[in-house]
């Protein structure tokens, strides 16, 4: 008997730095959709984002791989850092499915504002038979789906989770700020952002 296709959870994410929703919102997405592996695939130049203030590729890595290390279910890929030039989806999602195999079940998570962005990303056309998309929001935000263009909207599934209030940007801005971020992201980041003076 032929075993089921693998089902694989790409989490794409600038992880600047990683936090505790998006580490909640792994699981929960996991266990909701019986995901056999969340692969957490840390963005190299991320092309809708100004990168300013973006900390160096493998500063994000690292402070990931220290984030997933203790879930058994959770790994992370460093395809996009090694990539040259602009990270794209597709680019990735082609690459992973030669890795992990042709018939690996994909489910891209992402926030339910980029979804709603999806048009404006590059070469989307055969995206939607290439994965499924799982729209992640906090509570109280609403996404309009038929705001979602139309090619995705079959592929697309909208989950509410509500560890997400917690944001990267929220916790950079304390930390210029020299406030505390316990708990806001696991100690094993918080300790590598003090040790290499990230986002000061």
């Amino acid at each position: 008997m032929s075993k089921p296709p693998l089902k694989l959870g790409i989490m794409g994410g600038t992880f600047n730095p990683i936090h505790q929703g998006h580490l909640v919102t792994a699981e929960f997405i996991r266990d909701k959709f019986k995901l056999d592996e969340v692969l957490f695939v840390p963005s190299g130049k991320p092309p809708h984002k100004g990168n300013d203030e973006i900390a160096l590729p493998e500063h994000r890595w690292m402070m990931t791989v220290l984030a997933t290390a203790s879930n058994e279910y959770f790994s992370v890929s460093s395809i996009e850092i090694e990539r040259e030039g602009n990270s794209y989806t597709r680019d990735t999602i082609l690459q992973l499915k030669q890795i992990y195999g042709e018939k690996t079940e994909c489910y891209f998570i992402t926030g339910a504002d980029a979804i709603a962005e999806i048009s404006t990303w590059h070469k989307i056309e055969d995206l939607p038979q290439m994965t499924k998309f799982i729209a992640v929001s906090r509570p109280g935000y609403k996404l309009d789906t038929k705001k979602v263009d139309s090619r995705f909207q079959k592929c697309t599934f909208l989950v509410e989770v509500p560890a997400l209030a917690i944001s990267s940007t929220e916790i950079r801005k304390r930390i210029k700020k020299g406030q505390t971020i316990k708990y806001l992201l696991p100690e094993a980041v918080e300790k590598y952002i003090h040790k290499h003076s990230l986002y000061r």
